[in-house]
């Protein structure tokens, strides 16, 4: 990889940090299990996280970026089920008990819960879906052929590097958060992502009233 090729990849992993930097279910997700989980699961939930993160980041950048913006009744579908799905994860997040080991809504028991729930955070996530298509998307024309792959190893490494690192600073940090901060830690993201479902919810009806 030369010298141009290192800028490229290094390009592919900043927007890739920049792309998923914002609170989001999949950063909850990975959050509240290592909170509530062992060394070893915190990381295997990190890892399998940043597989469906790497899987929808590929979709995005080598599909038809255009679809969802052609298909009236594709976006519309996406921004209801997506919305209706994370208000009820804002509900489960604000109904949180101050209770140092219960599971939590977010929190995967089995590896087989972990898979389909951070399936879900990920592919059901309409924000996530129409903004990494816009933003990938409108990276890959501005890019040489030759370029696509540097561009997208870049962005592998950041979806890697980021969910293992929040969840390594959490499990660091997390002998200093008592359960009652814990609580409120939950209620205030059961706030963020309520409003962000209530948010998804507007914008499909104004989708369809335009």
């Amino acid at each position: 990889m030369g010298s141009g090729g290192v800028n490229i990849f290094l390009q592919g992993l900043f927007v890739g940090y920049a792309y998923m930097a914002p609170i989001g279910v999949q950063n909850l997700f990975v959050l509240n299990t290592a909170f509530e989980s062992t060394f070893k699961r915190s990381v295997l939930t990190s890892f399998i996280v940043s597989f469906f993160d790497v899987t929808l980041a590929l979709f995005c950048f080598y599909a038809v970026g255009g679809i969802i913006e052609r298909s009236l009744w594709l976006r519309a579908s996406i921004l209801l089920a997506g919305g209706l799905f994370i208000i009820v994860l804002g509900i489960q997040l604000l109904r949180s008990q101050e209770t140092a080991k219960q599971e939590k809504m977010l929190v995967g028991g089995s590896v087989l819960k972990i898979i389909v729930t951070a399936c879900v955070v990920t592919w059901f996530n309409p924000q996530a879906i129409i903004d990494g298509t816009l933003l990938l998307g409108a990276f890959r024309v501005s890019l040489l052929p030759e370029q696509q792959s540097a561009f997208m190893l870049g962005t592998v490494v950041a979806s890697i590097t980021w969910f293992l690192g929040i969840s390594l600073i959490v499990r660091f940090f997390s002998k200093y958060i008592t359960p009652h901060v814990y609580l409120w830690i939950n209620r205030i993201c059961g706030v963020v992502i309520l409003f962000y479902g209530l948010k998804l919810i507007w914008q499909f009806i104004q989708l369809i009233e335009s």
